[in-house]
């Protein structure tokens, strides 16, 4: 590694919204990379959107961040040197550089109205330029300043970009060039005197010390103004890690319209934060896809320099593969961990402790993900009874009501369950009713269990009450 600081890194959300994959994978590619460098972990809230920040959305961040076992060496909960780690208490230190910007001649006042800016942009547009700030206050005289300051016009501040090409190493993407002249005089701080999001990230990245700055391609742009002043500022560079970004099947960047884009809303579909983290982990990057990899293994394997250029497409299919994965190879003791607290909503859950464990070792083949527990708890309640399109569709058909009706004939003669009792009650049914196979059990499944698919009958049956599975087909029988 060129850089022979000890390795520090930062991931530094906005509480604008809940936390998106693909900010939790760059929260996770940082993570690895402090981990396998024996560096620190910084976390660093960037609150100074004021009008979107919210408490809740810090505090649900901060949850999943915790949900995923992403640690962090310092920030929010944990102290450090380097604090505060929420740039909302930050602002002192902000405006101390800004003033030493200006005291530089490097920074001017602008008193540019969005309407104004607006018009520029639209005029640029049309004679088909790149959209940027033209420098319309710059010579601005200072009698024409301290006019607008005494009309109590506050103005932002803009930075004073010259001509010139800018240039780094980027460890993933290689050398990168930004032309000065295409970005135009940015905004450094707003006129509400909060700092815009340039001199905020590269003042807080010098004075934390952050050696590696590891983020998603879509800030490449915000790079070279960031550069520009680390030069003004006469701050060393920190090393550029820009990944590409997750995208939806269509390869366009995953929203809203690709289905669920939040880590809270995969826990509430009853994702394990194991499987996220493998799987965002092998998304795009140099750890084997097609496996199931330890904390310890994505450490080992992860390489910075071998993420992906191109956009990593978000299969939801795979997600769902190898969270099943986890919760097939879960212990006993931990899959009953996991499940006893939708468990002990429910009267299963007062069972005895045996038949409990059965119960979970029946279902756990079939099972996707945690929330899978409430469709087959439900099965085992009386009411609502649900019954989905395809379990009504075979039970429409002929067969269906003579099956299902010897079925209850023969099972209601049966003295109790056990195993070998079940197992003549199907050779009886064999034998009165001439159907053997897929074409015998799948209309009893449905009669007994609402959906065509689950755990083993047999197991299913036997830990059923045989009074509870006389009412199902009876009730069956009787809407024929």
């Amino acid at each position: 590694m060129e850089n022979s600081r000890a390795v520090r890194v930062r991931f530094a959300p906005s509480p604008t919204g809940e936390l998106h994959i693909g900010n939790a994978r760059t929260a996770l590619y940082n993570w690895l990379f402090a981990r396998q460098h024996g560096g620190r972990f910084i976390l660093r809230i960037e609150d100074t959107d004021q009008e979107r920040s919210t408490t809740a959305f810090r505090h649900n961040l901060i949850d999943d961040l915790h949900w995923l076992n992403l640690d962090w060496d310092e920030g929010p909960g944990k102290g450090g040197d380097y604090g505060p780690y929420l740039q909302s208490e930050r602002l002192p230190i902000y405006r101390s550089y800004l003033q030493n910007l200006i005291d530089r001649d490097l920074v001017y006042p602008c008193y540019c109205t969005e309407e104004e800016l607006a018009e520029e942009r639209k005029r640029l547009l049309a004679t088909k330029k790149m959209p940027r700030y033209m420098g319309k206050c710059r010579s601005m005289s200072l009698e024409e300043r301290e006019k607008r300051n005494i009309r109590g016009e506050n103005p932002a501040y803009r930075f004073k970009v010259g001509r010139n090409r800018i240039e780094f190493d980027d460890m993933i993407r290689g050398r990168m060039q930004f032309d000065s002249e295409a970005i135009g005089d940015f905004i450094v701080m707003r006129s509400n005197g909060l700092p815009a999001y340039n001199l905020a990230v590269v003042i807080d990245d010098h004075l934390m010390e952050i050696t590696h700055i590891i983020r998603g391609e879509d800030h490449l742009s915000n790079t070279a103004s960031q550069l520009m002043l680390y030069d003004a500022l006469k701050f060393p560079y920190p090393r550029f890690c820009h990944h590409s970004l997750i995208l939806g099947t269509d390869r366009t960047k995953l929203s809203k319209r690709h289905g669920a884009v939040s880590v809270g809303e995969f826990r509430k579909q009853g994702f394990l934060p194991e499987a996220m983290i493998n799987y965002l982990a092998i998304l795009g990057s140099s750890i084997p896809d097609g496996e199931i990899h330890s904390l310890h293994d994505m450490i080992h394997l992860f390489r910075m320099e071998k993420v992906g250029k191109g956009g990593a497409i978000f299969d939801e299919g795979k997600l769902k593969w190898v969270n099943a994965t986890y919760l097939h190879n879960d212990t006993p003791a931990s899959f009953r961990k996991r499940m006893m607290p939708l468990l002990s909503s429910y009267p299963i859950g007062n069972l005895p402790s045996e038949k409990i464990d059965t119960f979970l070792d029946f279902i756990r083949p079939n099972m996707e993900n945690v929330q899978d527990m409430d469709r087959y708890i439900s099965i085992l309640i009386e009411e609502p009874f649900h019954m989905d399109a395809d379990a009504a569709h075979i039970l429409s058909q002929l067969k269906s009501s003579e099956i299902i009706t010897a079925f209850h004939r023969i099972l209601s003669e049966t003295d109790s369950l056990t195993s070998q009792n079940l197992k003549q009650v199907f050779k009886d049914l064999v034998s009165m009713t001439d159907i053997k196979g897929k074409e015998l059990y799948m209309p009893i499944r449905a009669a007994i269990t609402g959906i065509t698919h689950g755990p083993e009958m047999d197991k299913l049956l036997l830990f059923m009450d045989k009074a509870f599975i006389l009412r199902r087909l009876e009730k069956v029988i009787a809407e024929k």
